[in-house]
């Protein structure tokens, strides 16, 4: 059952699942814990109570996240109560068949979690759910003016590029921290990438990282619905994310107003009294477990996902795509390509509020455009993600080749690990 693994040690930042990233860790640990491996997640927050609920050890350090408090300068570069926190457990904890997967460090725990790993990186796995293993503002984005970067990073063009959203300032301790992150992290001798999205392996190489340690594997996605939601019989646009500048809820709003259609936006943030102000006409339905969110899917027409900056994946586009609902997507989300190759959604530049505009309002009167993106979403988008279980399912293929690999002639590569690549895994 357990493929000879003694524990599996899930590393992030945040122990509450708060955000794409910190979902998929809590939830793997919580999925883990249910086919009966023994789990343990070390996070940098207050613990959630309810992970011991459900067999899951845990240990935290009772941060707060780094924006705003005090101390967050130096314990963004070496957060030093992180690694000891590492070292003590693998000290006290660790055996050959414990595997170890990071998930988030940027938030709380610091590049310091790459040194603490150091003795047990031959049993590591990372997850990049965005690029900071390779960039030093994590997105290959210059955030003010929303172009992607071409450069690598510690560059001299990387150096000189005025790309942080809070000025030359932060972009002076990002590179800061970016650089002593690459010495804990040693990229050229990097363990397991798992990359979410195929086209994510160029700019991650671009730090150095092995191609061939970079492993797709994209993410678990649960549909909005398990059956189509007839698209072209609605007429309202539905936003789900964070109502802030990085998600482009405004631009969703604008350009909803500007062909006269109604929207919904499923999420909470900074922006959200701001935009309900000067929105009155929408329906802000605040934070929504997914169970709720379902109802208010199936009565849309589509989904927009106007993000500003690159999405290394974009799970709301899954979702809808999934449950049949055409999506509106910007060039830069990697997924962009994918969905519109297969029927189901529309590139266009958010920020261009009149093109955003004319997109929803041609679809918002072509009936038959509208279903056949739905069918096509519903039927022929399957292969962009996984079901959470086929996803765990991978996980743990990946943590067996690990300890496999361990086992193998030197230099030989173990049959987990060819049947890894050999499959795209």
């Amino acid at each position: 059952m357990n493929a000879g693994i003694d524990r599996i040690v899930v590393i992030n930042d945040l122990s509450h699942a708060m955000g794409g990233a910190s979902a998929l860790a809590v939830g793997s640990a919580r999925r883990f814990a249910e086919r009966g491996y023994r789990v343990t997640l070390l996070a940098g927050d207050v613990p959630d109570p309810s992970l011991g609920a459900a067999g899951i050890a845990v240990t935290g350090l009772g941060q707060a996240r780094l924006m705003g408090r005090a101390g967050a300068l130096l314990d963004g570069l070496w957060n030093r109560s992180a690694a000891q926190m590492l070292r003590r457990w693998i000290a006290e904890n660790d055996t050959p068949r414990t595997v170890y997967h990071l998930h988030g460090w940027s938030q709380i725990l610091s590049p310091s979690v790459f040194a603490a790993l150091a003795p047990v990186r031959d049993r590591l796995v990372i997850s990049a759910h965005d690029f900071f293993l390779a960039c030093p503002n994590g997105a290959f984005t210059n955030f003010a003016t929303g172009a992607p970067c071409p450069h690598t990073a510690l560059s001299r063009a990387c150096l000189a590029e005025a790309c942080d959203r809070r000025g030359q300032a932060h972009k002076a301790w990002r590179v800061a921290r970016h650089a002593v992150q690459r010495l804990a992290f040693r990229p050229h001798s990097s363990p397991p990438v798992l990359a979410i999205h195929a086209a994510m392996r160029p700019m991650l190489a671009r730090a150095g990282i092995p191609p061939e340690v970079i492993h797709p594997l994209p993410n678990p996605v649960v549909p909005f619905s398990t059956k189509r939601i007839a698209a072209e019989r609605n007429d309202a646009v539905i936003f789900v994310g964070r109502i802030e500048a990085t998600k482009g809820a405004d631009l969703a709003l604008a350009a909803a107003r500007r062909a006269s259609l109604p929207i919904i936006l499923v999420g909470d943030g900074a922006d959200r009294a701001r935009l309900a102000s000067e929105y009155p006409e929408a329906h802000f339905a605040g934070r929504l477990v997914p169970a709720d969110i379902a109802p208010l899917a199936a009565t849309a027409r589509m989904l927009v996902m106007p993000s500003r900056y690159p999405e290394p994946y974009g799970l709301v586009a899954m979702e809808a795509a999934l449950a049949g609902l055409p999506v509106i997507l910007p060039p830069t989300a990697l997924l962009a390509a994918d969905l519109v190759a297969a029927g189901a959604a529309v590139m266009v530049d958010p920020q261009d509020i009149a093109a955003h505009a004319a997109v929803l309002a041609a679809l918002a009167q072509d009936d038959a455009r509208v279903e056949a993106m739905s069918h096509a979403g519903f039927t022929a988008t399957g292969h962009l993600a996984l079901s959470p279980e086929d996803w765990i399912d991978r996980l743990l293929a990946h943590y067996a080749a690990r300890l496999e690999a361990l086992q193998a002639p030197a230099g030989a590569l173990s049959a987990s690990g060819s049947k890894l690549i050999a499959a795209g895994v």
